[in-house]
């Protein structure tokens, strides 16, 4: 049997959005948020606000609308939460995909699927409203997760509901419900859900990223982006 991320790069051969409306593949620009990144040492990164107008900014310079990345990233950007920086934990490797546009975006499927779990993952610093889809696909199961959504998303789902490729499932949430972030949507892609409901790691230690990383390769070999 082929490994789960050959498997999900065949499943798509071109640009598979998870963004509706009228936004194009040339309308996408890659950005870096890890430590290497020198501009964010002049940023108030604490600042959702803040963070927005460097997002905004970044996009401008480019001519673009939407700014990706972030798959097995190591960021700072997670130490001003204790949800990620205690004495328990230190995660600050990212292992989904972020894609940066306004508040209020509609986020839609990229595949059939069903409505797995959603929560709202209230924590500062957490995901805010997420959703889990479960897609079956040549007889192999696996599940996209969506976060930091707007809290209006969960309000008429129900699990088992089946969901069609490009279907909306959500709109984006602004700072004050998505845990605190400039807008953006966490996409992360996972074979095994390990038994959570509406929740899954997405910053994760050091000392556990190898294994994460095989149950959750990049995102963008299905979106290819």
């Amino acid at each position: 049997m082929q490994n789960f991320a050959e498997f999900l790069n065949e499943i798509t051969t071109g640009f598979t959005p998870v963004i509706g409306g009228d936004y194009e593949h040339r309308d996408y620009a890659y950005i870096d948020l890890s430590e290497n990144n020198r501009d964010l040492l002049k940023l108030e990164v604490a600042s959702s606000e803040a963070f927005s107008v460097f997002i905004d900014e970044y996009l401008k310079n480019r001519n673009s609308r939407a700014a990706y990345g972030g798959y097995n990233e190591l960021r700072t950007l997670y130490n001003r939460s204790e949800l990620f920086n205690n004495a328990a934990s230190n995660r600050n490797i990212h292992i989904g995909l972020d894609i940066w546009v306004p508040a209020n975006s509609v986020i839609i499927s990229p595949l059939d699927g069903k409505i797995h779990s959603f929560k709202d993952n209230s924590n500062f610093g957490d995901y805010g409203p997420t959703i889990i889809l479960e897609h079956t696909l040549n007889g192999r199961t696996f599940y996209t997760l969506y976060g930091h959504l707007s809290r209006r998303s969960l309000t008429y789902l129900e699990v088992g509901k089946e969901v069609s490729a490009g279907e909306k499932i959500a709109e984006l949430g602004d700072f004050s419900e998505n845990g605190d972030y400039a807008p953006h949507l966490h996409f992360q892609v996972i074979e095994d859900l390990q038994g959570r409901i509406g929740d899954f790691p997405g910053v994760v230690k050091r000392e556990d990223l190898e294994s994460y990383l095989e149950i959750c390769p990049d995102p963008n070999l299905l979106l290819k982006i």
